[in-house]
């Protein structure tokens, strides 16, 4: 009698020793998928992502905590608890990436488009630069173009001139040659006077002087 309830007593003992292990190994496979929950809800980068992942995990946990340890549904929803809490970790990190993706993407946007714009201001400068080239060419080419046409006034205005000049010059030539004409007439029509008068003087003879009456009378 005494033995039977020495074996009852271990076998009781026994039994409970291995409800509290299996109790323990329970709270110690949620405390450890709620740990893990509890990480990733709390980190300053991914804790904001997965929220719907997250959710689904701690309801799995919460699910799996109705079940015995000894229980099939237990390790089946142990399973899907760790496969969730697997499922939110890597959705948030995921979703973190598309994120940072995203920014890079409209970081490479912004910096292309302040591309574009520099290079369109480079072209803008450019082409006012070629514009005011152009504008000092055309001002040149009418600076010349006027000058070419001063040159040519001047020069048609010096031909006129010269022109004006050669004929004043004939003009005086033909006033100079007919003085010298006149000059040389008069010259000659006054040697022709000179020797005429020269003539006249030797044909004529010298009158004779008349005798004084007192030189009669006195022979």
């Amino acid at each position: 009698m005494k033995r039977s309830t020495i074996l009852l007593a271990a076998l009781a003992l026994a039994v409970f020793s291995a409800g509290s292990a299996m109790a323990a190994t329970d709270d110690l496979d949620i405390r450890r998928l709620n740990s893990s929950l509890d990480q990733l809800s709390a980190d300053p980068v991914l804790g904001g992502y997965a929220q719907a992942e997250q959710a689904r995990a701690r309801e799995a946990i919460n699910q799996m905590a109705q079940f015995k340890p000894k229980e099939k549904e237990h390790a089946h929803y142990l399973y899907i608890a760790e496969r969730r809490v697997d499922i939110a970790k890597a959705m948030a990190q995921f979703q973190d990436a598309q994120g940072k993706s995203a920014q890079l993407d409209r970081e490479h946007d912004s910096i292309l488009l302040e591309a574009s714009r520099l290079d369109a201001e480079m072209a803008r400068r450019q082409l006012e630069q070629q514009r005011a080239q152009n504008q000092m060419i055309q001002e040149e080419a009418a600076r010349l173009q006027q000058q070419g046409v001063e040159y040519s006034q001047a020069l048609d205005q010096a031909k006129a001139e010269g022109d004006k000049a050669r004929q004043v010059a004939a003009a005086q030539a033909k006033v100079a040659n007919a003085a010298k004409k006149q000059a040389a007439l008069a010259e000659a029509a006054a040697r022709a006077m000179r020797d005429a008068s020269s003539s006249d003087g030797a044909a004529d003879p010298a009158p004779t002087p008349k005798k004084s009456k007192k030189s009669s009378n006195g022979n």
